[in-house]
């Protein structure tokens, strides 16, 4: 844990992006930064490095599944890149900070084609552009990452991680914001 929340170096997204860039192609755990936190969430108890707050940890691959499925073989390269230039679909980090910063950027969660998928659709630009100013990470190599994701969370606020971190002050109003967002796009359905 120490290389996470003590690195030599804080990553950005053009660091991260860059070919062949420094993120290994392996399984690990990864944390994120922030120099620039959204307004609306608490930093108080946050771990800060650098000038920065950390506000979300995660993983890949994930935990290998219970039924039998085959394991994912997604490496923390592939997603830390996702989460600095994908979308809100498969990316909960974009969709907590869409959510959070949807009037700031004027964007909003939107229905792709008529089925579930939902993503800030041309917000996403600027999503990204507002990660590459504001968002750095780190990460370190380990096998059975969802162990060390599991202790981090459970030692560390980490007001961004919804879905694991139930018991943070800040889970019922982020959770309220995205199924907010979610709900909306619903409504309105495709632009």
């Amino acid at each position: 844990m120490d290389s996470l929340l003590q690195p030599a170096e804080l990553h950005t997204a053009a660091s991260v992006l860059a070919r062949p860039g420094p993120v290994p192609a392996a399984a690990g755990v990864y944390a994120w930064y922030f120099p620039v936190v959204p307004s609306l969430v608490p930093v108080e108890g946050c771990h800060r490095f650098g000038g920065a707050t950390l506000l979300y940890v995660g993983i890949s691959p994930k935990a290998p599944a219970m039924n039998g499925r085959p394991p994912s073989r997604q490496t923390i390269r592939q997603r830390i890149r996702y989460h600095f230039r994908g979308n809100a679909y498969g990316s909960t980090l974009r969709l907590t900070l869409g959510s959070l910063l949807a009037d700031e950027l004027g964007i909003r969660l939107t229905r792709v084609g008529s089925g579930t998928r939902l993503t800030f659709d041309a917000g996403e630009a600027r999503l990204t552009e507002w990660m590459a100013a504001n968002a750095r990470v780190v990460w370190t190599v380990v096998d059975r990452s969802w162990d060390v994701e599991h202790e981090l969370i459970r030692s560390l606020e980490l007001p961004l991680n919804l879905a694991q971190d139930k018991r943070h002050p800040f889970h019922r109003t982020l959770s309220r914001l995205v199924a907010e967002q979610r709900n909306q796009a619903r409504v309105r359905g495709n632009p």
